[in-house]
């Protein structure tokens, strides 16, 4: 196991993210961006942003292969829904 990786738990690596993204990132890349994946690195604060969560990790790693990321949908509460509709981030 990554020694670096074992530092942060699931709950540390939300917590952190959120805050980077809100104190740092959405004032930015709102509303242009809205309905699209970020995936930011919590450690360096590099992040990408694009409509495929999968391919924008994989850019976002090309630049930061030891990262520790965090991902979102942009100007919602969650990545993905299962039923029903996704909720606007209105906070």
């Amino acid at each position: 196991m990554d020694v670096q990786r074992s530092r942060y738990s699931s709950e540390d690596v939300g917590r952190i993210g959120e805050s980077i993204y809100r104190r740092d990132i959405r004032s930015h890349v709102l509303p242009e961006h809205k309905g699209e994946f970020l995936v930011l690195d919590i450690e360096t604060g590099d992040y990408e942003i694009g409509e495929d969560d999968l391919q924008t990790e994989k850019r976002l790693r090309a630049r930061q292969p030891s990262g520790i990321f965090y991902g979102l949908r942009i100007g919602y509460t969650s990545a993905y829904t299962l039923a029903g509709r996704m909720v606007e981030d209105r906070s």
